[in-house]
């Protein structure tokens, strides 16, 4: 009797059995999981309108001033939130993936709140967040031409602080087709040495630290929330980061979703950073590419191309080779997706964390250290701390990394089942103490997991389903750990 009323009082199933994340989702029963997941009641949430409140703070990280947009989503009655299997208030802290800002998450973050009761934060990236636009929207195209008497191109540039902006003759455009069998010619901005642009470039991997830790600490209390982090692809390594700063951290929700910086670094060697699709053969050694050398001061600037490197791959999994037959048409999607306005922020500078680029990291380090003019042994510690955020933290004392959820979709490129089994989960096995894991497939589905109908008229991917399966696990117990 006593346990039943815990259960319902907590949220939980009435029932001492922990929840186990299935290992596969058949597509019949992701379609069911949708269809009764959409049927749930609407929760009214705070925001108006919108559905979410703007909060802006500032801080300061290797003495530079950052300013960090996110938005704050949750029920307009605070008694709504829901609480999981270890009777705290259920918070959320999403990272939208390479390119994007806090708006790309919006989705999911509607989604969690309005139907499970979720309080959810999504973040933009130090430089992400449109400041100069009330809408928060990025205006224009990232690439802008300009035809006087010689041709030149200006780039969307990052917004690291509100009423700072970064002048064309703070850096160079230029054209790399070093990496072109995986992204065809990339354009980047390369910054000057000396320049605000060139010192931002090398210190926003200590302000990304410290602008999680202060987001999660301002809207999830410790004592009355637990966090469980989600960070799409790009995000990934910086949550997996996050994880151990923060004390009431309980979990990782990993949908497509890379790891540290070391180990996805070895998950796209793997891949011979091209990547693998479920039922077709790695691309031969021959035509694998290296491992990633990005330098620090390096600004990608995104386009078309990034579509094409999914979509490719992508279809080739769910319609096979014959998809080529119909690539005029495939390109024409792509290009109309891409369109002439580019409303997310469309730039990336965040390979040297995520693939764990040491020299690069500590190139940016140095920089940052001479400017901040700190002695040799500081400078050294400052360099630990950068390379720090690509790998576990590990020692007496430190908090362990939490348990973790893997998921993934049915026709991924870069988080194929094969590349887990071989790679990621032996890495994490490896570790010191080594977290709790599960892996599951979903039967439909590809990286950007919140695209496509899988259920008519549900233009939502197979993201109802991944979200149920995180409230089953946050409510049946698979987060709690032997120490809680």
């Amino acid at each position: 009797m006593l346990a039943l009323a815990a259960a319902v009082c907590w949220g939980t199933v009435a029932s001492a059995e922990v929840y186990e994340p299935p290992a596969h989702v058949s597509l019949d029963t992701i379609v069911s999981t949708i269809e009764e997941f959409m049927r749930r009641p609407d929760i009214p949430l705070a925001g108006g309108e919108t559905g979410y409140v703007e909060d802006i703070v500032r801080i300061n990280a290797v003495d530079l001033d950052w300013d960090i947009g996110m938005s704050v989503h949750e029920p307009a009655d605070p008694g709504d939130i829901a609480v999981g299997a270890d009777g705290k208030k259920i918070g959320i802290f999403l990272l939208h993936g390479g390119s994007g800002d806090f708006k790309s998450m919006h989705k999911r973050a509607n989604l969690m709140a309005r139907k499970l009761g979720y309080k959810v934060v999504s973040m933009s990236y130090p430089g992400r967040h449109a400041f100069h636009t009330e809408s928060r929207d990025w205006p224009g195209s990232n690439v802008t031409a300009h035809d006087y008497h010689d041709y030149t191109l200006e780039v969307r540039t990052p917004l690291w602080l509100r009423g700072e902006y970064i002048s064309r003759d703070q850096y160079d455009v230029i054209k790399d087709t070093g990496q072109r069998a995986r992204y065809g010619t990339r354009t980047l901005a390369k910054a000057k040495p000396g320049t605000t642009f060139y010192y931002r470039m090398a210190g926003w991997p200590m302000a990304f630290e410290q602008a999680g830790v202060a987001a999660m600490r301002r809207h999830f209390p410790e004592g009355e929330f637990s966090i469980y982090l989600h960070g799409h692809s790009t995000g990934g390594p910086f949550t997996m980061m996050l994880s151990q700063r923060v004390p009431n951290i309980a979990g990782i929700l990993a949908i497509e979703n890379s790891s540290f910086g070391y180990i996805y670094r070895a998950q796209a060697a793997w891949g011979g950073q091209l990547g693998a699709i479920e039922g077709f053969d790695r691309v031969v050694e021959d035509k694998q590419l290296p491992s990633r050398s990005d330098p620090f001061d390096e600004l990608y600037i995104r386009s078309w191309r990034d579509r094409a490197r999914y979509a490719g791959p992508e279809l080739l999994g769910s319609e096979g080779p014959e998809a080529l037959y119909r690539l005029p048409a495939i390109m024409e999607d792509i290009l109309a997706s891409w369109g002439d306005v580019q409303s997310r922020a469309g730039f990336k500078a965040e390979y040297i964390v995520t693939h764990g680029i040491e020299d690069s990291l500590r190139a940016a380090a140095t920089v940052t250290a001479e400017r901040m003019k700190l002695n040799k042994s500081d400078t050294r510690a400052l360099i630990a701390r950068y390379i720090g955020l690509t790998r576990e933290l590990s020692g007496e004392g430190v908090k362990p990394v939490p348990p973790i959820m893997f998921q993934i979709s049915a026709h991924s490129r870069d988080h194929s089942k094969e590349v887990y089994e071989e790679v990621v989960i032996p890495l994490f096995k490896q570790m010191q103490p080594a977290p709790k894991l599960s892996l599951t497939q979903f039967g439909a589905g590809t990286h950007g997991y919140m695209s496509g109908e899988v259920v008519e008229g549900v233009n939502l991917g197979i993201g109802p389903a991944v979200f149920q399966q995180w409230d089953d696990a946050i409510k049946g117990g698979y987060f709690i750990t032997g120490k809680d």
